[in-house]
């Protein structure tokens, strides 16, 4: 069989399809028997899926259409679905014959059979295979996307007829040639186009397809209740008769025009009500059941009034679709009453358009749709506005049902696309092949390469439509490409597909600053000769979770490389000599220079103070001789001063502070470590503080992290003993948490 690619069509907003209502198909002459003679030839030798004929298939879906009240013009496209996959260009040739109305409902139907057709054979398959559904979907999902696909595709109610009736015939056909049939479709037909049927109000199909997709899923079951009803099947048809008969003759008696049948029984419905009541079958009120078709609606009270009269009812039992229909439009009076035996019978009550629509459905209104100025089957499309606006109500109602949701158009901007494997997949509407690789798996969206569509390579940013097949190429390896984010190229309509390309990048963002400042803390761990330490616990004392957090702040230079030096040990200064206090030391210790500092047991040697600890009178000290630099002079708890000693003890030297050391001239510079919440103007009220005290301020540094400042300030001050005041002022500012020396 041929191909095609036919333009699809999402469902119509409101007012489109109030105006599609309004328009009726042009006239065609005898359209039911030319359409079967132009589809014989093409259609008489070949074979649906199925195994039934095609011809046998479209001449049984036409009959049954007829039957619910489709028009002949529904007849005739039953054919025309058929013969679309033997025509090289259906919308030209079937266009030219009968018509563009004909043409675009014919092709529509025949898109959707074939997407149908590629889902049914995939999930045969997949039961073949004892595997899961491709794309891992749950057979839910694919049920609730197949309900989807069908509004999706489902232009005006009449593509949705034919899908019915075509469905149903299958069912009948697998029923007759007592072949088997794939669980799939049995189940699709029982959880998808029965409730559909339903919904619409077209109870004729309802019934017949959800028992016979129940005898196929169900088998035992079936036959179980099926005996049951058997059994004393005549004696209860006798005994319905008799009902039947006494019931239309007394009505009649007492001026009730009516007719009195008895209503089939529907096994399907029998054993849902045993198992959601959990009844026994004997239980089952409505084994036994009458309809009474009436005039009118004073009638259908008039007749309940009577019956309830002449027989006991079970008031429990009883329900008035009069005067509160079903969602689906359907009317009538439900009644059990026991008859003079104490056997329960059901009896509806209804007039003959509730019977009709009861039956029909949406289908009783199509008339009104095609009929023209001329009217069809005998009625004026004259009048027929609340007829139409029933039509387009259930049609709603069905989106809501579907969806979830009260607005209507709710799947105006939803396609359906399948798999390779004909797994339905949801998109929105102008989605491109980069969108459903996504959709299908992140890693899928990010090596997608290339994209064919039904069969055909296309670029990616090419819109999808309903109902098409797409394959996506990959790479091996790799990533996005960011004109995938460039909304003006349209490679990109889903929100969530953007999400993924965005997080890729910024993945990948992060991975080069942290790899960046991983390169920069090693580099100074190899400087300082701190190699052998542990990156994580070196991110934890500084207070970051982890290694990789570390890096990534010292990477983005938010975090200073100085910050991590002096929690390891800082270096000996190597700045230039003027950067120092130097401090010459007098030839006599009796007469020392002004804030000097004296070396016990050595004349005129020059001294500095350690940059790493800053020492001040009275701070206890320690001297150290260094190459070339005279003596480095360190507070006694300095760390660098501890690992100096138990290297080259022999360098140590006593050194104590001059007599000059309490002059106001000396002073010395000191580092202080504050850590506070990070606010504006915190900067300008520490800074005061040491101004208040006639502390010199000559060098800051500041570093601010998730809301946290920390800031280290030299300060001159004359001997370290002031600075605990100092200290405790800053350490009482607003949002500040700790302030010491270091």
């Amino acid at each position: 069989m041929k191909n095609f690619v036919a333009e699809p069509h999402g469902p119509a907003p409101l007012p489109q399809l109030m105006a599609a209502t309004a328009q009726s198909l042009p006239e065609q002459a005898h359209a039911l028997a030319r359409a079967r003679a132009f589809a014989e030839p093409l259609l008489a030798n070949e074979t649906l899926d199925t195994g039934e004929n095609t011809l046998a298939h479209a001449d049984a879906v036409a009959a049954l259409l007829k039957t619910i009240g489709g028009s002949e013009a529904m007849q005739a496209a039953s054919y025309l679905v058929y013969a679309c996959d033997h025509l090289n260009k259906p919308q030209e040739v079937i266009a030219k014959a009968f018509g563009d109305n004909f043409a675009a409902l014919a092709l529509e139907t025949t898109k959707l059979v074939r997407v149908q057709r590629q889902a049914s054979q995939a999930q045969l398959a997949s039961v073949r295979a004892a595997t899961a559904i491709p794309m891992a979907q749950t057979a839910a999902a694919q049920t609730e996307n197949v309900r989807k696909m069908l509004l999706a595709f489902s232009r005006d109610l009449r593509v949705v007829m034919l899908r019915l009736a075509s469905r149903l015939q299958t069912l009948r056909h697998f029923a007759s040639s007592k072949l088997a049939l794939p669980p799939g479709l049995a189940r699709e037909s029982l959880q998808v186009f029965a409730p559909l049927a339903n919904r619409l109000g077209i109870r004729e199909i309802k019934w017949e397809m959800e028992d016979l997709a129940f005898r196929f899923l169900e088998p035992d079951t079936y036959r179980q209740v099926a005996r049951l009803l058997d059994e004393k099947r005549a004696e209860r048809e006798a005994h319905v008769e008799h009902l039947r008969a006494r019931l239309e003759l007394e009505l009649k008696a007492e001026g009730i025009a009516s007719t009195v049948e008895g209503r089939p029984k529907h096994i399907f419905s029998i054993v849902k009500k045993m198992r959601s009541k959990s009844l026994g079958f004997d239980q089952v009120y409505d084994i036994r059941a009458l309809r009474i078709v009436v005039a009118n609606v004073p009638d259908c009270y008039a007749a309940l009034s009577w019956v309830h009269s002449q027989f006991t009812p079970v008031t429990e039992e009883f329900d008035d679709y009069i005067a509160k229909p079903k969602a689906n439009g359907y009317q009538s009076l439900h009644t059990i009453v026991r008859d003079p035996a104490g056997q329960p019978i059901e009896v509806q009550i209804r007039t003959q358009a509730m019977h009709d629509h009861a039956e029909h459905g949406v289908a009783a209104h199509w008339a009104y749709k095609e009929a023209g100025a001329k009217g069809y089957s005998g009625v004026s499309a004259s009048g027929t506005f609340e007829a139409k606006i029933a039509v387009l109500r259930q049609l709603l109602a069905w989106k809501r049902d579907l969806s979830g949701e009260q607005a209507p158009g709710v799947f105006d901007d939803r396609i359906y696309v399948l798999t390779p494997e004909a797994a339905i997949v949801e998109l929105p509407q102008g989605a491109t092949a980069v969108d459903f690789a996504y959709s299908v798996h992140t890693n899928l969206g990010h090596r997608c390469r290339g994209a064919r569509v039904d069969g055909v390579m296309v670029p990616l940013n090419t819109p999808l439509k309903n109902g098409q097949t797409v394959e996506v190429t990959v790479a091996k390896e790799g990533g996005p490409s960011r004109d995938w984010l460039n909304a003006e190229l349209g490679y990109l309509v889903s929100p969530r597909a953007r999400a993924k390309v965005r997080a890729w990048f910024n993945a990948l963002a992060l991975n080069e600053t942290v790899a960046k400042g991983r390169e920069a803390v090693e580099k100074l761990l190899q400087r300082v000769g701190k190699t052998a330490i542990k990156l994580d616990d070196l991110a934890s004392q500084l207070g970051f979770n982890s290694a990789d957090d570390l890096f990534e702040v010292v990477g983005k230079d938010e975090f200073s490389l100085r910050n991590i030096e002096t929690v390891l040990r800082p270096p000996e200064p190597t700045l230039p000599d003027d950067d120092f206090r130097l401090l010459k030391k007098p030839r006599s210790t009796a007469n020392p220079t002004q804030g000097g500092v004296l070396v016990v047991g050595v004349d005129s040697l020059m001294t500095q103070l350690a940059k790493c600890c800053k020492p001040a009178p009275p701070d206890a000290i320690c001297g150290f001789v260094t190459r070339g630099k005279g003596v480095s002079v360190h507070r006694s708890d300095c760390s660098n001063l501890r690992e100096m000693v138990a290297k080259n003890g022999e360098r140590v030297i006593e050194v104590e502070w001059g007599q000059a050391q309490a002059s106001a001239a000396a002073v010395y510079p000191v580092d202080v470590a504050v850590e506070a919440a990070d606010r504006q103007g915190l900067l300008r009220d520490i800074s005061e503080v040491f101004t208040k005290e006639k502390m010199n301020v000559i060098g800051v540094q500041t570093q601010s992290l998730k809301g946290t400042a920390w800031m280290t300030f030299t300060v001159e001050v004359p001997d370290s003993g002031r600075l605990a005041k100092v200290l405790g002022l800053v350490a009482d500012l607003n949002g500040v948490r700790s302030a010491r020396r270091r």
